[in-house]
């Protein structure tokens, strides 16, 4: 006949008391609509109306990265509520600029820097370059 140590009934019984936590699979609702019913109000708690959504753009910064034409990458924080946005381009280097009245989209300049706009495409002019053509792609 064969001993068991006493490591092996402590091994056992972890195992045991393990199993015994959570909740039983009889615990959870079973009802098919009222699982539907749970996970429509979770998705209708997250949706946001207009005001709101306009609300946090307004009053936060907003990070957007741009590919360019030229092959620059363009991180641009946009501070809402300073009515600036800092670009940073591939090097590391950046620049703060400043909100101007657009008709249409966004304008921001500093000197001899500009970022004009409209949905995901912008222009990026910098100090002594050719103006490139960029796309938003986060």
């Amino acid at each position: 006949m064969t001993t068991l140590k006493p490591l092996t009934f402590l091994l056992i019984g972890a195992g045991l008391a393990l199993t015994a936590c959570g909740p039983s699979p009889d615990d959870g609702p079973t009802d098919g609509e009222a699982v539907r019913q749970r996970a429509v109000e979770a998705q209708t708690a997250k949706r946001r109306t207009g005001a709101e959504v306009q609300d946090r753009a307004l009053n936060r910064v907003i990070r957007t990265v741009y590919l360019c034409e030229n092959g620059e990458r363009l991180s641009v924080d946009f501070d809402n509520p300073r009515d600036m946005a800092t670009v940073r381009n591939s090097n590391g280097e950046a620049v703060d600029l400043y909100r101007e009245r657009a008709a249409d989209g966004i304008w921001y300049r500093a000197s001899a820097y500009d970022l004009r706009g409209e949905g995901l495409l912008a222009t990026w002019t910098a100090d002594g370059r050719e103006p490139t053509d960029c796309r938003a792609i986060d």
